[in-house]
């Protein structure tokens, strides 16, 4: 079993943390702040494009999960084999051979694909032990894994869905019910399949939302959230919204409003960005290229339209501070600072086709956040903040506050293994506050 190997991205002086130039940086409404990420890395093997956080041995401290691994919390330090990891892979490495534990990735140079992809935390058996959900390789199935309750060996796996596809699944309440569902197409038509509640063991009950389009189970960009406001939660994709009827006796078909929302990126999001009263859809607009956008709801006499703001994409001419990466794969949208709205987190997919496969593959591996600032005219601003250039995302990245203090951290699994940023602030006088902003091009 390998030990992780903490260490710092932004090392500790005398005083507080260095903040860099690639420092986390942002004011707080009542005091200035500089926001900072102490990295800890879990493992440099790739088993998993995604990682969880949920509190597995019931001491009240959350864990992590990725791959077929959790690791205790506070801090991570030993590894924990829930099913089995008998993976072994063999590459180059600077000219020599090599051979490692885990799928392709970092640790050689080349592409490889787990079969593992997200990770989700849940009781799905109401026995007061938190249970583990892998949505796995698109068009495979996904399954969950039953908590022990300390007891050793690897976790019973059930059967949660027989074909996931899309490449941005989620778990979460779609229907109102109070209890969270696995969205994502499945065969064709997109849909949420939610536990048996007669028996979580059996196969999840699959609710199709949309005709049988034959939806590719590699389609890029899909999210979860309430377009028109009227209380229901929605489905978004890369070709417009499919709005949730008042009643879903019957699994009716829902209605799709259409509107091209980008190529296909990540996780998609409804949120009133511009503070207007009306959601707005956040989103990448190509996985495996380039592009982060919102577009903003405009309601007349014709109904709900959409415009499109682009502020990250090829040039850095197309970012306000010159910001430019590709492979946008993975979105969450969290309030970073306490400042009441929510920012984006967001990075570069680290190898998604390989070392030479997409545009700019072996670029920085950047992780940001990206803080929501509004003007009395109701324009916005994404400022952004770099996180790590070591690291990158999956196909997912999560912001939790772990440690309980307040702070949302970060999570990621990739190819170059697990990444735990723990948030950090430190109060400063305004010059130094206003020294470490970002700054807008000139113009």
């Amino acid at each position: 079993m390998n030990s992780p190997r903490p260490h710092r991205t932004l090392a500790a002086l005398a005083g507080g943390l260095f903040l860099g130039s690639f420092g986390a940086l942002a004011e707080d409404k009542s005091s200035h702040l500089l926001h900072s990420f102490v990295r800890q890395q879990l493992t440099d093997e790739f088993w998993s494009e995604g990682a969880a956080f949920g509190d597995f041995n019931k001491d009240g401290v959350m864990d992590v999960v990725s791959g077929p691994f959790w690791y205790p919390g506070p801090d991570f330090k030993q590894r924990m084999e829930f099913a089995p990891a008998t993976r072994r892979s063999k590459s180059q490495r600077n000219g020599q051979p090599v051979e490692f534990a885990g799928y392709k990735g970092f640790l050689g140079n080349e592409n490889d694909y787990s079969d593992n992809f997200f990770a989700f935390t849940h009781d799905f058996n109401a026995d007061g032990w938190t249970d583990i959900l892998i949505l796995g390789f698109p068009g495979a199935e996904s399954w969950w894994f039953e908590n022990p309750k300390g007891a050793p060996g690897h976790w019973k796996r059930h059967v949660a869905i027989d074909v996931t596809d899309n490449e941005s699944p989620t778990f979460t309440d779609i229907n109102g019910d109070g209890r969270p569902d696995i969205v994502c197409s499945s065969k064709g038509a997109y849909g949420w399949a939610s536990p048996d509640p007669a028996d979580p063991t059996r196969p999840f009950i699959w609710h199709p939302i949309t005709p049988n389009k034959n939806y590719h189970k590699f389609t890029h960009g899909m999210g979860v959230g309430d377009v028109n406001g009227d209380g229901r939660m929605d489905l978004l994709e890369k070709d417009g919204w499919w709005e949730q009827p008042a009643s879903l006796t019957g699994n009716p078909v829902w209605k799709h409003h259409p509107h091209t929302f980008g190529t296909g990126g990540a996780q998609m999001y409804a949120y009133d960005v511009n503070g207007d009263g009306l959601n707005d859809v956040i989103t990448s607009l190509a996985g495996h290229g380039f592009g982060l956008a919102w577009y903003e709801q405009i309601r007349d006499d014709a109904g709900i339209r959409f415009k499109e703001h682009i502020f990250v994409n090829r040039e850095p001419s197309e970012n306000r501070y010159g910001v430019v990466f590709s492979q946008i794969h993975a979105i969450d949208l969290v309030d970073m600072d306490g400042d009441g709205l929510k920012d984006i987190v967001t990075g570069k997919r680290f190898w998604a086709h390989g070392p030479t496969g997409d545009p700019q593959p072996n670029s920085p591996a950047v992780l940001y956040w990206f803080q929501l600032k509004r003007a009395a005219d109701r324009s916005v601003d994404f400022i952004p903040h770099l996180v790590d250039d070591q690291s990158g995302t999956g196909v997912e990245v999560k912001a939790v506050d772990y440690n309980k203090d307040g702070k949302p951290d970060i999570l990621v699994g990739n190819k170059r293994g697990v990444f735990v940023f723990t948030h950090q602030t430190k109060p400063v006088d305004r010059a130094r506050w206003e020294a470490a902003q970002p700054k807008p091009l000139a113009h």
